[in-house]
């Protein structure tokens, strides 16, 4: 008898002979079906965590090993930190406004990041002797604690923080141009310009680069927030396995934005 079940008009349920070429799989098919590994993210070109975490650390691998070198060779080749600066922020705007991710720029961004970070991480010490250990424990410390939070669902982004984070960073990119303007042109003779004069709180002097740096490390932890947030997203809705370097590239992004804050931080602590 006929059905109209579309369901059941698989030959499984045709007449009595419709199966007999159906192959039967034996006892070792099937336990080497069951032992055989899930589809990763080259069999399914699709984003995952895995994949993403893999070229995050690609990423850190590069700067770290570009950072090694600049903190060599910084005292006698002072070039390379020109050079990582003006290269890693041209290198990174393109890396932003690219529509899709390019490896290739992703990479080069993180050498030559790598390259400014063990340049500034260098000059820094030579200064003020012990500061690279104390941003770098600051830095993993706080990378770590949102990690654990966002894990946790204790901590989301959300629309309305991330209009007030917008906001503060444009704040914060006009008071750092105006300020490295004030320094160029020898406005202000501190050694960290306009973070190197003080406020008063509550009848106490502080200085003003402590607050604003302060500031700038809760708005980079948001910032982590956003890029978990983004890998989380890109995960759950099955995008391109080509934009786990988006992930990578914001996460590193923000961790040196981080690290040269706290390393900041520190700095002027002791001035």
């Amino acid at each position: 008898m006929a059905t109209s079940n579309p369901a059941f008009r698989n030959a499984a349920f045709g007449a009595p002979g419709a199966v007999a070429s159906t192959k039967v799989l034996s006892d070792n098919d099937l336990q080497a079906l069951y032992n055989a590994p899930s589809a990763g993210s080259q069999d399914t070109d699709r984003m995952t965590y895995e994949d993403t975490i893999g070229k995050t650390v690609l990423c850190f691998v590069l700067l770290l090993a570009a950072a090694a070198t600049a903190w060599v060779l910084t005292p006698v080749m002072p070039f390379l930190l020109i050079l990582g600066a003006i290269g890693g922020l041209v290198l990174g705007l393109v890396n932003a406004f690219k529509k899709e991710p390019s490896p290739p720029l992703i990479l080069a961004y993180a050498a030559l990041e790598g390259l400014f970070v063990g340049g500034i991480s260098r000059v820094f010490e030579q200064i003020y002797p012990g500061v690279v250990v104390q941003a770098v424990i600051a830095t993993l410390v706080v990378v770590g604690v949102t990690l654990a939070l966002f894990t946790s669902g204790k901590i989301r982004a959300s629309k309305k923080a991330t209009k007030v984070f917008l906001i503060a960073m444009i704040g914060y990119a006009v008071f750092s141009l105006v300020n490295v303007g004030m320094m160029l042109f020898g406005a202000t003779d501190g050694a960290f310009g306009m973070r190197s004069g003080s406020i008063e709180i509550a009848g106490f002097e502080i200085k003003l680069g402590l607050v604003i740096g302060i500031l700038a490390v809760l708005m980079a932890a948001y910032s982590l927030v956003l890029d978990f947030d983004f890998i989380q997203k890109g995960v759950n809705n099955r995008a391109p396995r080509k934009f786990g370097w988006s992930g990578a590239f914001g996460i590193m992004v923000t961790v040196v934005w981080l690290y040269v804050e706290l390393l900041r931080i520190f700095a002027i602590a002791r001035e």
